[in-house]
């Protein structure tokens, strides 16, 4: 195929605009959703690179967009990064980074900053090879790292309301081609009793006491989903577990009257919303249904920009078949551009798919550098060769899913 020579040469000639692309945007902080900073970097290059139309939506997500064409192809990379804790117990700074043994050691190296150059680079690419004909392409830095999906939703219902018939995301997938993953619901289970000196506890009606018989059943029901309950033959397995409390009490010598836990429930395509709503509820005994209340949580934080799109934090589990010619037009770029077959996958974590293909129903695959094992961790890091890679993939992709919708 004469594009893959081409694109591989001109990929080789922006290796090191590629590579500082990346040391320059995981050197600027982007936590808690501060995607302004960053956003302007990535907004420098790509009007460098002559995309049509580069700007913030409102939300603050930074957009750039090549070409008008009829088929709509998004390109997803989220540029917010979690923190970085106790910078001392780094061994190095987690934003400047280090480069060893091939590869960038830094906060959001692997999660996911390092699909960004590889996606705006390969874009500008595929446009001077006329690789883009027939479609509207956009790349999309959006804010994920606190509510999977939410600038998705935010870019079809809000700014600039377009619904693409494709979707890419860019988290990590070691250059293999994956097709969704596990979704999830986060809960609230609040138990109400009465508050007492410690003293004369029993005049009182400890709350923390009641929520014990709840924790145990959440605990045998993720033992029996790790025995096969909900399993999914690609997705894997379900869980539950409970990853917060807190507790209301006058004093520290006195009865709790509230004790709140909350829940992450890893879902799995065959279990319905309502379904583990339920049997969340169901954990409940009968004597405290009146005392113990299961509620499913919103988010509905400003951004920084004070745009606030108030969504459900449920979060739905998708599969894209893998006969379907966006999962076959992905095989078959990597097979071009690398001479191998490489096994389809899926993620352990949750990403913006949940939105994209979960709610929407958009046919969406994954594919970026690096491996999701490293993401949060103090030694999160992405292959460079990968980066650059990357960028060929991305450049390449377009057509080959053009010819199989022929």
């Amino acid at each position: 195929m004469k594009e893959v020579s081409e694109i591989k040469k001109r990929v080789g000639e922006k290796r090191e605009d590629i590579i500082q692309f990346l040391r320059d945007i995981v050197a600027i902080p982007s936590m808690d959703g501060q995607l302004k900073d960053v956003g302007e970097r990535i907004q420098a290059e790509m009007r460098k690179l002559g995309f049509d139309e580069v700007r913030f939506d409102k939300m603050g997500n930074t957009i750039g967009r090549i070409g008008n064409g009829p088929k709509v192809i998004v390109f997803d990379s989220h540029i917010d990064t979690v923190g970085v804790g106790d910078p001392k117990e780094w061994d190095w700074d987690p934003f400047v980074g280090k480069v060893e043994d091939g590869r960038l050691y830094a906060r959001g190296a692997c999660d996911e900053k390092g699909s960004t150059p590889g996606m705006v680079y390969g874009l500008a690419i595929a446009r001077d090879m006329g690789l883009l004909d027939g479609y509207t392409a956009y790349y999309f830095g959006n804010m994920e790292e606190w509510c999977d999906g939410i600038a998705p939703n935010a870019f079809v219902d809000a700014d600039p309301q377009v619904k693409p018939d494709f979707v890419v995301i860019g988290e990590p997938t070691k250059m293999q081609v994956y097709r969704g993953h596990k979704g999830r619901i986060e809960l609230k289970v609040t138990a109400h009793g009465r508050s007492a000196h410690a003293a004369s506890h029993y005049l009182g009606d400890n709350a923390v006491y009641k929520m014990m018989a709840v924790i145990t059943q959440i605990r045998e029901l993720d033992r029996r989903m790790r025995f096969g309950m909900g399993y999914h033959p690609i997705q894997g397995f379900p869980s539950i577990a409970v990853t917060d409390v807190s507790a209301r009490t006058a004093s520290l010598n006195a009865v709790p009257d509230q004790f709140t836990i909350y829940i992450d429930r890893r879902i799995t395509s065959n279990e319905p919303h309502d379904d583990v709503i339920n049997q969340v509820k169901g954990l409940v005994p009968d004597y405290l249904q009146d005392e113990i209340h299961v509620e499913e949580l919103f988010y509905d934080e400003p951004s920084y920009t004070g745009f606030v799109f108030p969504v459900a934090k449920y979060y739905p589990a998708w599969v894209l078949e893998d006969s379907h010619e966006l999962v076959q037009a992905g095989q078959h770029t990597v097979e071009a551009l690398w001479g191998e077959k490489r096994m389809l996958g899926t993620w352990d974590f949750s990403t913006n798919g949940t939105y994209w293909a979960g709610k929407a129903g958009i046919p969406s695959i994954g594919f970026g550098p690096g491996d999701e094992k490293t993401a949060h961790m103090r030694n999160e890091n992405v292959p460079i060769d990968e980066v650059v890679d990357s960028t060929e993939f991305y450049a390449l992709l377009p057509k080959l899913l053009a010819e199989k919708l022929k």
